[in-house]
Parts: C-alpha cells; sequence; structure tokens
C-alpha cells in the first residue's frame, strides 16, 4: 500500500484552519503586544473558508443537503469563496448573490471557481427587492430543490469559530489573552470567540472594530440601532442591522474607523509587517492599534487578518483608485494640475512613441484600461491615439495593426494651461475630446471626463 507522508494532505479541505499566530513588530502597538492571526493562509484565502466547510457538512449531516444539490447563499465576497471552494471538492452548484461593491479580483475568482455570480446592489438598505440578501431569499424560494446557505442564521457559522478558531488562538497565546479585536459581516467570528472566552476564559475582552457608516459600533457605545443611511467602501463587515447569528452581548468596547484609515492601515501593514492583507483586515487592525495605545498597562492582543490583500489589488494598493477616493494625498496647486490623475512628471501617464506600432498602443491601451494615449517623440507630445482613431484605421484593413501609431495619431491637439477655468474643460468634452495640460510647451498630464468627475466627487 502506498501510504503518504504524514506532512502531505490528500484535500485542500484539510488544510482549512491551523493558521499561523505573527507578532506585530514594526508597528506602534504602545505597552502592548499585538499578534494577528493569519486567516489568510487558509487555502481559499480568508477565514471564511472555515464557515463554508461547517455549514456545507452542517446541512450535509442532518439531511438538508443532498449530493449534487444547488447551493444559493447572499456574500460579500468570501464567504462565497469558501462555499465555492468546498462546493467545488464536493460536487454541489453553487449561485451567489454579491454587492456591486466587490472587488474585480473577487468576481474573478468565484467563476474561476465555478460559482454563478448574480450582482445587485449595494446602496440600498434590507427590505429593499435588490438587497443582496433578500435577492437571495427570492431565489431560493424560486428553486425549492436548492438548499439556502443563509449564512446571517446558521448555527454552524459562529460553531466554526468556537470550535477551531478560539481554541487555535488560546493555544497558540499559552493561555495568557486579554483582548481580541475583530469585526462583524454576518457577527459567527465574534459570537464563535465570545462563547468560547465566556467560557474558558471570561476575562478576554472581545472588541468590535467597525467601518464608520456602520451602525453595529454606536449600537454597542450607545444602544442606538437606527441605521446610519451611510454607504462604505470597506468589504465584508459592518451592517445597518445585528445579524441572527449576531451576539454583541459580551463587547464592551467598540471603534468606529473610516475607509480612508482602513486602507491606509492596510498599506502601512505591508510597509511594515510584509503582510498583504484585505480591507477589512485595515479596518480590525485600525482599532486594534488604538486599542493598544490607548492602555496604561501592557496587554496581550489578538486581532485577525480576516482575508488576503490579492483580492484587492484594483482598489486599496492601487495608488490611481486610492487618490480618486481621496484616500491618498499627492501635491496640491489649486489648478487644473489637481484634476490630473496620472501626471507625466511623476511618470504616472501611459504613452506611446510615434515610432510604435498600432497594436503596440492598443495593447496598452487594454492593459491600463485607458481609452487615449499620448504620442510621444523626442519627449514631446505630437498627437493623441483613441480606441476610435485605431477601430476606423483598421476596421477594414486589420494589416494596419502594424504600421506606425504616427499613421493613426491626431495631430490636432486641444490643449489648455494650468489655470484655464473649469468650463473650458466641459467645451472640450462636449466636442469628445480630452484636455491636455500643458504649461510653456510642456505637457502636465491628460483631463478626461472621469478625472473631472472624481475631482467633483470628492470635493461633496
Amino acid at each position: 500500500m502506498n501510504v503518504m507522508p504524514p506532512t502531505v494532505q490528500r484535500n485542500v479541505l484539510e488544510l482549512i484552519g491551523n493558521t499561523p499566530l505573527l507578532a506585530a513588530q514594526h508597528l506602534d502597538t504602545g505597552p502592548c503586544e499585538l499578534y494577528l492571526k493569519l486567516e489568510n493562509q487558509n487555502p481559499g484565502g480568508s477565514i471564511k473558508d472555515r464557515v463554508g466547510l461547517y455549514m456545507i457538512e452542517a446541512a450535509e449531516r442532518d439531511g438538508r443537503l443532498k449530493p449534487g444539490a444547488t447551493l444559493i447563499e447572499a456574500t460579500a465576497g468570501n464567504t462565497g469563496l469558501g462555499l465555492a471552494l468546498v462546493a467545488a471538492r464536493k460536487g454541489y452548484r453553487l449561485k451567489l448573490v454579491i454587492p456591486d461593491k466587490m472587488s474585480q479580483e473577487k468576481i474573478f475568482h468565484l467563476k474561476a471557481m465555478g460559482a454563478e455570480v448574480i450582482m445587485t446592489r449595494s446602496d440600498v438598505p434590507k427590505g429593499h427587492p435588490d438587497y443582496y440578501q433578500d435577492r437571495a431569499v427570492r431565489l431560493a424560494r424560486e428553486d425549492p430543490g436548492a438548499f439556502y446557505v443563509s449564512q446571517f442564521s446558521n448555527a454552524a457559522n459562529p460553531q466554526a469559530h468556537e470550535e477551531t478558531t478560539a481554541p487555535e488562538i488560546w493555544q497558540q497565546m499559552d493561555h495568557r489573552l486579554d483582548a481580541v479585536v475583530c469585526g462583524v459581516g454576518t457577527g459567527g467570528t465574534l459570537t464563535g470567540l465570545s462563547r468560547f472566552f465566556a467560557r474558558v476564559a471570561p476575562e478576554v475582552e472581545i472588541v468590535l472594530a467597525d467601518p464608520q457608516g456602520s451602525m453595529l459600533a454606536n449600537l454597542v457605545r450607545t444602544g442606538d440601532a437606527a441605521p446610519s443611511g451611510r454607504g462604505w467602501l470597506v468589504e465584508g463587515i459592518g451592517g445597518d442591522y445585528v445579524p441572527p447569528v449576531c451576539d454583541l452581548t459580551r463587547v464592551r468596547r467598540a471603534y468606529t474607523v473610516s475607509d480612508a484609515e482602513s486602507f491606509r492601515t492596510c498599506r502601512e501593514l505591508l510597509h511594515h509587517e510584509g503582510i498583504l492583507a484585505g480591507t477589512s483586515s485595515g479596518t480590525l487592525l485600525a482599532a486594534a492599534l488604538r486599542y493598544c495605545r490607548e492602555q496604561r498597562s501592557p496587554k496581550r492582543v489578538v486581532s485577525l487578518v480576516c482575508d488576503s490583500g490579492n483580492k484587492y489589488l484594483s482598489k486599496v494598493y492601487n495608488d490611481f483608485w486610492m487618490l480618486d477616493q481621496g484616500f491618498l494625498t499627492r501635491e496640491r496647486f489649486g489648478d487644473l494640475r489637481d484634476l490630473i490623475a496620472r501626471r507625466h512628471a511623476e511618470r504616472a501617464d501611459i504613452t506611446v512613441s510615434a515610432t510604435e506600432t498600432v497594436l503596440a498602443a492598443h495593447g496598452r491601451m487594454k492593459l491600463y484600461d485607458v481609452s487615449q494615449l499620448p504620442v510621444m517623440r523626442d519627449g514631446k507630445i505630437v498627437g493623441i491615439v483613441d480606441e476610435e482613431d485605431v477601430l476606423l484605421d483598421v476596421f477594414a484593413h486589420p494589416e494596419r495593426f502594424n504600421e506606425p501609431v504616427s499613421e493613426v495619431m491626431s495631430s490636432h491637439l486641444v490643449t489648455v494651461p494650468p489655470d484655464a477655468p473649469l468650463p473650458q474643460l466641459l467645451e472640450i468634452f462636449k466636442r469628445g475630446m480630452v484636455a491636455i495640460v500643458m504649461d510653456h510647451g510642456e505637457l502636465l498630464g491628460l483631463i478626461t471626463r472621469i478625472d473631472l468627475l472624481n475631482w467633483l466627487r470628492r470635493r461633496l
């Protein structure tokens, strides 16, 4: 018989759990020791792998889930990934209803694992027909043979953390722990940890980290359960109601963290500790650091790296997205230069040489998701090429992809000085063109319609 070594696993599901605990060494934790439970090391990349496995296996045990059945769930992403991982290994179909603020990386990951993804609105409250949980319930009712996972009310959700996550933390901390900082998406993590420590070490303080706009932190602090009516960009945590599975009774302290602080803390964690974490981890870490710095005596504190930052490369780790959201600061001039997303002097703009081919220009547009490129010769702008130019040139003659881009570009440049008035941009846009900002013959950058919209939004 071929016996595998004990360190080799036979199934990816055996890799779920037993994640490492890392001591934060390069962050300002005040008088405290801060430890991070690296749930991003689960095979699906998040803490929700535990939940996906527990909920599916509980339904199998009690007969609610039959072989080959369809699973339906509402998710902000990571539970969907955990379910997709387990469903793929066990042979179930999976339909997921997700809010439209989810990162593209998560969507690509879900589809690659075979899940059917149904997008819905993220700007509506519970009770609205397009709210993602209500939409999933409706789908499940329309398919009597489907199993609605219902993570927000599924008892196996907190059970996963009470039986695995919490005991792991307790053992890794050598039974010396003062506080745990976590967030609430469904409430499963917080509830499971709370139940375990209430039984084993009731002196351990449970601390809530909550996005600004969520009502949960305010509920803990004041008892006010009124929804804020304000959205947030952090994915996977926060809410405008308390999920059925969530038990906040042992939470004694709660911190509200803005999107800007959460995202900047993610980048700080990567820079100082080398951990590529998701946006909810930024919220948790920001709250944990505040808690640690407020203490007067040393404490041992644990928080969670809930998922991997690989799912957010197009957001929190994308400088241009962060600038568009107003979460990064840069030099301000008080003129049109403040509207340029990709400044030429910073080598942030995407250009093409006049001697490069049309094919090269088209490839660059696709790679960087832009619609037009400045055409440069000897460091000077000599033209603009956009998608329409390329299409009209190659439509009847595809071989023209191989001709120099200078044969396709528009040499008529609409330029404005940096001190031009804003209404001048609208006149340029009405003519179907982009504004080229020049200063004494030097290119400063392009301003497009979306650049102007982003600038106006940041001023709200």
